[in-house]
């Protein structure tokens, strides 16, 4: 059971944080029409690109490190509690349809389990060592890479899964929104953007959430692109698992190739639906089974596989 003495000494020390901070300037702000709370929302939003951007070498680091992990077999873990572990659920689950990635090679961890994700867990994010076993339920390896998210930085179970992640040799990224944090320190790589105070006090899903949402934003699809998920700016890797994304594909192959629609068809009926071969069989000019093959020698890299394709 906490003491009022650990209480007291807690309250202390969220006092030091940013994202923690009183905004007195604010305190009326019940009293202000509709309209206007809206557009001081929308101010305070507008910080937060520049804060991620201050961010963007350690950023770009921290992908590239990621990249080399994964190129080697490795996958891509969050985790978090409450917001923060939510939004890396929500990261991890769109890899699949977005990248044709397995769910197993990016995946999201929340303190409490998946219930969590609709549910406050009470006390999940104050355990290091449930972090440590949620990693051991994964077989945690050294060619992985683990992404502890916490806007204050202070989180145990963010802590403690990189801190276990980073003793079983694992690459380590801790993203949080106060410097000089715990979370940052104890990872090798320390991602830290400071979107300054909440509109509400304290409240971390709005700033802080947003901040860490773009983040993980570019760490999974900069580390897609240089994986060669992507052809330019195209998604073909995209999985085609309902009819507007089917209608995505051929989309796809089309401003890929400028090919008719007959050959576009017929390309992605050799290839099974997959864009990727569809687009080499086009562009190289070679059948699907070749393309198949090149796209495995070049780790699926399309451009490379171009290149393999022409004498």
């Amino acid at each position: 059971m906490t003491s009022t003495q650990d209480y007291s000494e807690l309250r202390a020390e969220l006092a030091t944080l940013t994202t923690e901070a009183f905004r007195p300037e604010l305190a009326d702000i019940d009293r202000l029409p509709t309209v206007e709370i809206a557009q001081i929302m929308n101010g305070e939003d507008e910080t937060v690109p520049a804060a991620v951007a201050a961010q963007l070498p350690r950023i770009a680091a921290a992908i590239d490190a990621t990249a080399e992990r994964m190129s080697g077999g490795g996958r891509l873990i969050y985790a978090g509690a409450g917001t923060a572990g939510r939004l890396g659920v929500l990261d991890a689950s769109e890899c699949p349809p977005t990248f044709n990635t397995d769910p197993a090679e990016v995946v999201g961890l929340i303190a409490g389990g998946p219930s969590a994700m609709v549910k406050s867990i009470e006390g999940a994010e104050d355990s290091k060592e449930l972090a440590a076993a949620d990693l051991d339920a994964l077989k945690l390896t050294a060619d992985d890479t683990v992404v502890g998210i916490s806007a204050s930085g202070r989180t145990p179970y963010a802590i403690g899964a990189v801190e276990h992640a980073r003793a079983c040799g694992a690459l380590t990224i801790g993203l949080s929104c106060n410097a000089g944090s715990p979370l940052g320190a104890a990872a090798e790589h320390g991602i830290e953007v400071v979107a300054g105070p909440e509109l509400l006090t304290g409240s971390t899903r709005l700033k802080a959430g947003t901040a860490q949402k773009l983040v993980l934003n570019m760490i999974s699809t900069i580390t897609m692109i240089r994986l060669g998920k992507t052809y330019g700016n195209l998604m073909v890797d995209v999985r085609a698992s309902n009819e507007k994304l089917r209608a995505r594909s051929r989309r796809i192959v089309a401003l890929a190739t400028g090919a008719p629609n007959e050959e576009i068809e017929a390309a992605l009926a050799a290839t099974d639906g997959e864009v990727k071969p569809a687009i080499l069989t086009i562009l190289g000019g070679v059948d699907a089974e070749t393309a198949t093959r090149l796209l495995g020698e070049t780790g699926g890299h399309l451009r490379a596989a171009l290149s393999a394709s022409r004498p």
